[in-house]
């Protein structure tokens, strides 16, 4: 009997313009995964699916990391309360889990973890410059997970962001770094499947190492 396409939640911002929804949307339809977008407008749970990708966007309130509020970050408290809730589902049913960017960031807060709440005037070797292609360059773990799902040791990446991965949280550990020596990938200590990339895959699926972290996930959601 031929296998049921996995069906995968991936989180964002209720905004029509989703472009990071339909390119999460594309590469998991193209890898033979079923795909369905959820906002904080949407009655979902975690356990409803078997995989979920909570995607990039607005910075995550610092008051949930221990920090002070911020004064002009643009934050969307709304999408935060509904993210939370849909990682601490993930985490209690072991639902396969991947953060992209924000993502990424919040499955740490989450699990305990804070954040830089910016990095630009620390960056020495890599540009402060958002871009969308493969400029910059990270550096994985050996023996990592992510280094066994892409296969190499390093890898090209995009960056769209200006706060990073601080203190890691419980449970989880670093699986990539800059040039700069910051964060660009968690994942779980455990069988658990959790990878959260800094970068944005979505964007980059011209790129065999990126289609990799994708087809893993469905794989292991097929499995689950």
């Amino acid at each position: 009997m031929k296998k049921k396409k996995p069906l995968i939640g991936v989180t964002g911002p209720a905004r029509r313009l989703a472009y990071a929804w339909w390119a999460t949307h594309l590469s998991l339809k193209l890898l033979g995964a079923r795909a369905v977008h959820l906002t904080p407008h949407s009655a979902a749970l975690a356990t409803n699916f078997d995989a979920v990708i909570i995607g990039g966007g607005d910075d995550i309130d610092p008051v949930l990391y221990g920090e002070k509020p911020a004064e002009r970050a643009k934050i969307n408290a709304e999408r935060d309360v509904f993210e939370v809730g849909i990682i601490t589902q993930a985490l209690a049913g072991k639902v396969p889990l991947l953060g992209i960017c924000r993502g990424a960031q919040l499955i740490n807060v989450v699990n305990g973890g804070t954040l830089h709440l910016t990095i630009r005037h620390r960056r020495k070797k890599t540009s402060n410059r958002s871009t969308l292609f493969p400029a910059k360059t990270a550096l994985i773990e050996k023996g990592s997970r992510l280094e066994g799902i892409i296969g190499s040791d390093c890898c090209r990446i995009n960056s769209l962001h200006h706060q990073a991965v601080d203190r890691v949280g419980e449970g989880l550990r670093i699986a990539a770094y800059d040039l700069d020596g910051f964060v660009q990938a968690i994942e779980s200590k455990t069988d658990h499947f959790i990878v959260g990339t800094q970068w944005h895959p979505e964007y980059l699926p011209y790129l065999r190492t990126q289609r990799k972290i994708f087809k893993k996930l469905i794989c292991v959601a097929a499995d689950s």
